[in-house]
């Protein structure tokens, strides 16, 4: 289904922009697509009202990989329009005996109208969007795309900074591996932030392939090796954990574990009006002290997941019906 993810054009934005398209990448979106699904979505910020908007439709999840926020939110976003979910359990089900991505993805498709699914390879998304007759959401694959992570993120600070233009973003932690980082720096090449500090150890710098394309898009940013040389001059601080994980080699990670880490003396350096942002789920990087700062907002990031998934489902298989 990848052709109903060709350049729309920026004159119009239609209702029906969204209907049927495949969410791989945030780059796949222009900025007024995005904030149309940001209107859309802060409809449904408040107490939840019973919907029935997708009564007859049902959305598969498919996740190869752990997820708390991703998976619960996207089930919980379609319930709350009305939808039937069904869960494959990669350890419970036919991959454990063989089973390709290419047939788990054609009998998804015949048991429902949205996949949602996340795997650790990159490409994987976009291979079963290739298969697929119904639309496919990006759950998060390998190291570099987790679109609706990056459309949340931008969502939040919207939300608690009414706007995103015109901020000054530092964005710390593992920028190599973890691809809500990398989601978020390529979501800010839509709008016009005032300046982006990626801050990380020189190993968990971003890939070339990366600084590569945030160049092509002009994106303004500069690369630091310290949050106390930037902090005084942030609007938004976006924090990820190391990707123990996504490291090819263990020796690696232990080198640059516990390299990095918010306390209350940094923070306190921070410019006023400062939020913090973190994807979660988090490790040393960021202790629970932190939760009690009137700059922690992740928490509210979270909790935001099910509003922008309602409004994103809504889009995709109900025809941008709010």
């Amino acid at each position: 289904m990848r052709g109903r993810n060709e350049p729309l054009g920026a004159e119009l934005v239609s209702r029906d922009a969204w209907k049927g398209r495949d969410v791989i990448s945030i780059l796949d979106f222009s900025r007024r697509e995005l904030e149309s699904l940001f209107a859309a979505a802060s409809e449904f910020v408040g107490p939840p009202k019973p919907r029935k908007d997708l009564a007859d439709y049902i959305v598969a999840t498919a996740f190869f990989e752990p997820s708390t926020r991703t998976r619960l939110s996207f089930t919980t976003a379609a319930l709350r329009l009305g939808a039937k979910v069904i869960d494959l359990s990669p350890d419970v089900s036919s991959i454990l005996k063989g089973e390709s991505l290419h047939d788990t993805t054609m009998m998804l498709e015949g048991y429902s109208d949205l996949i949602v699914m996340r795997h650790p390879s990159e490409g994987a998304a976009l291979l079963a969007a290739e298969l697929a007759s119904v639309p496919v959401v990006n759950g998060g694959d390998g190291s570099q795309h987790h679109p609706t992570q990056a459309m949340l993120d931008l969502f939040t600070v919207k939300r608690l900074k009414g706007k995103i233009d015109g901020l000054t973003y530092t964005v710390l932690g593992d920028n190599r591996y973890a691809r809500s980082a990398t989601s978020f720096l390529y979501g800010l090449t839509k709008f016009k932030p005032k300046m982006v500090y990626i801050v990380s150890p020189e190993t968990l710098r971003p890939r070339d392939e990366v600084i590569k394309q945030l160049k092509g898009l002009g994106l303004r940013f500069e690369q630091r090796a310290e949050l106390e040389q930037v902090i005084g001059n942030t609007d938004v601080l976006y924090l990820t954990r190391i990707q123990k994980e996504r490291f090819p080699d263990p020796n690696e990670y232990e080198k640059v574990k516990g390299s990095y880490k918010l306390t209350k003396e940094v923070l306190a350096k921070g410019r006023s009006g400062m939020i913090v942002l973190h994807p979660l789920p988090r490790s040393t990087e960021l202790p629970y002290e932190i939760d009690s700062e009137k700059s922690s907002a992740y928490m509210t990031q979270a909790h935001l997941g099910v509003p922008l998934r309602m409004a994103l489902l809504l889009k995709v298989i109900g025809g941008g019906r709010s």
